[in-house]
């Protein structure tokens, strides 16, 4: 009783985590299982940790300043950032919308193939619409948990039916092996977690009712938490792709080939266990960013006005652009997606994770109180990922 009672004190760090965990994600895990076994599982666990870093910069900012993280950036930074900030979360939404649609269509048709792709990618977004409009934060809190126990819960069970013999296929794989696969470890370590959802989290404790810095030892322990188990399933979908190897396809069609190779080596009951885990992941991350990113609108505008008070999910600006997040990117899944608008998301997005750690480390070592500023193990962590992220922007730059 006691652990369940401790479950309902914790909350919105199981719900950024799982909405971070989208289906780039489980594909970047899989085609690591699947290309070098297990040997990538670190890679996981130190993005996990990066990305639990960031966010209890965030908290730590918010608990110990009273104002969001973009109310710091308005008062402190210079004003230009902000618009460059609104343009990108502009483009942000719309693509990861329509890939979030894409994700949940595509599981739901594996599961149920009587309706097409595009038919349930759009029954999900209007699925999520009614969720969030007509729900509490509480009732979508505890939907993200039961997602997370789904998610969780069946690829464990796979793990344990597995044979483990088949599952430590490491000992082939060597440091070159890991050189070639650069770029996949840079997405594993940059996958776990989320980007701009990471945001999010302020908002969601503010609805939890953590308001002061006696909140952030209740938001540490929250985030280890949730980021345990989003890490662990991240290394679960890593270890059954090394077990199955289904290196034959490619895209989010890996995981439908993990879960039909896990339906011969295991049992048929497992293929339906693994797609609705995949199922789950997906709808929490979709059912996270149509809750969460309104938030983030609505409290650039509000921020422009200067009316803080405004920040609530029945504002007109909120139900705008959760509007805008679930409907317009509705035709890219009939049209694809335009080339001009990918580049530009991909420029502007590489610069936003570098940025965000930069902005955490002026913020958490000047502004708070002394008390409340990052210590060495903090710096050190903040550094790490303004390294790993700078460098995975430059890559995009690059490319």
């Amino acid at each position: 009783m006691k652990q369940l009672r401790a479950l309902t004190l914790i909350g919105p760090g199981f719900v950024v985590a799982a909405t971070g965990l989208g289906a780039g994600d489980l594909v970047a895990a899989a085609v690591a299982g699947a290309s070098l076994g297990t040997a990538l599982l670190w890679a996981i666990a130190f993005g996990a940790i990066i990305k639990l870093a960031l966010n209890e910069g965030l908290a730590r900012w918010q608990l110990a300043s009273g104002t969001t993280l973009l109310a710091g950036w308005l008062q402190h930074l210079p004003r230009w950032i902000n618009y460059y900030f609104l343009a990108y979360l502009f483009i942000w939404a719309f693509l990861v919308g329509a890939a979030l649609m894409a994700a949940c269509g595509l599981a739901a048709n594996a599961l149920f193939p009587q309706l097409s792709i595009n038919s349930w990618a759009s029954l999900h977004s209007l699925l999520a619409i009614a969720l969030v409009l007509f729900g509490r934060y509480s009732l979508f809190e505890q939907a993200m948990k039961v997602l997370i126990l789904l998610m969780f819960a069946t690829v464990m069970a796979a793990i344990l039916a597995s044979d483990w013999s088949t599952v430590g296929r490491t000992s082939s794989t060597t440091f070159n092996d890991i050189n070639q696969h650069f770029n996949l470890v840079m997405a594993l370590i940059g996958g776990v977690g989320g980007s701009v959802t990471l945001l999010c989290y302020g908002y969601w404790m503010r609805e939890k009712g953590w308001h002061n810095t006696e909140s952030l030892t209740l938001a540490r322990i929250d985030l280890i938490v949730a980021y345990s188990i989003t890490a662990l399933f991240g290394m679960g979908i890593m270890i059954l792709a090394a077990q199955s190897a289904p290196t034959s396809a490619s895209g989010t069609h890996i995981l439908l080939a993990m879960a039909d190779q896990l339906g011969v080596l295991l049992s048929p009951i497992f293929r339906e266990l693994f797609l609705i885990g995949v199922w789950a992941a997906v709808f929490s991350s979709m059912l996270g960013v149509w809750q969460g990113v309104p938030y983030i609108f609505t409290d650039v505008t509000a921020q422009w006005r200067n009316s803080v008070a405004s920040i609530d999910a029945s504002s007109p600006s909120y139900r705008l652009a959760l509007l805008y997040i679930a409907i317009p990117p509705i035709a890219l899944l009939y049209m694809g997606k335009p080339v001009w608008l990918i580049i530009l998301y991909s420029v502007t997005g590489a610069l936003f994770m570098p940025f965000l750690a930069l902005t955490l480390l002026h913020l958490n070592n000047r502004i708070i109180a002394p008390a409340l500023r990052y210590g060495a193990i903090s710096n050190i962590a903040i550094v790490l990922a303004l390294i790993v992220f700078s460098f995975i922007g430059g890559q995009y730059f690059l490319s």
